[in-house]
């Protein structure tokens, strides 16, 4: 009965919540968090070309040509971002708030289709609108 209980309890613990819908307020939180967290390593553009990847080995994925290796799918990508790469400089990013996770898998998914309607990061806060050279984008 202990270990039902036990099994009951870790799978509990493991489930994922589903993927919420893609909005376009996600979709900007998606851009916000990926250049907070991600550019350093992934570039701006997620070609896997930030100021961080010349000293990681193996290198950052690029995400507008290389496969996934936990797959492409958002799910699979949230679950990326949520536990790490084993064996790569990909750590977990489970301290995000669980939204955040969902929004920086699809902007992920995005820039992994080569998606031409995202904003800049630069113009996060003002969908649409690049920032100005040595302005803050509008909140």
């Amino acid at each position: 009965m202990r270990l039902v209980m036990a099994l009951i309890l870790a799978t509990a613990a493991t489930a994922q919540a589903a993927a919420p819908a893609e909005t376009p307020a996600l979709t900007e939180k998606g851009t916000a968090a990926f250049t907070m967290n991600c550019v350093p390593c992934h570039g701006e553009k997620g070609d896997g070309t930030g100021i961080a990847a010349q000293a990681l080995n193996p290198k950052p994925r690029n995400f507008t040509k290389d496969p996934f290796k936990n797959g492409g799918k958002v799910e699979n990508i949230f679950d990326t971002v949520t536990k790490g790469l084993p064996g790569t400089a990909m750590v977990t990013f489970a301290q995000l708030p669980e939204e955040d996770r969902w929004a920086l898998a699809y902007h992920v998914v995005a820039l992994a289709k080569g998606n031409p309607t995202l904003p800049p990061p630069a113009a996060v806060g003002k969908p649409g609108k690049a920032a100005k050279p040595g302005k803050k984008p509008a909140k």
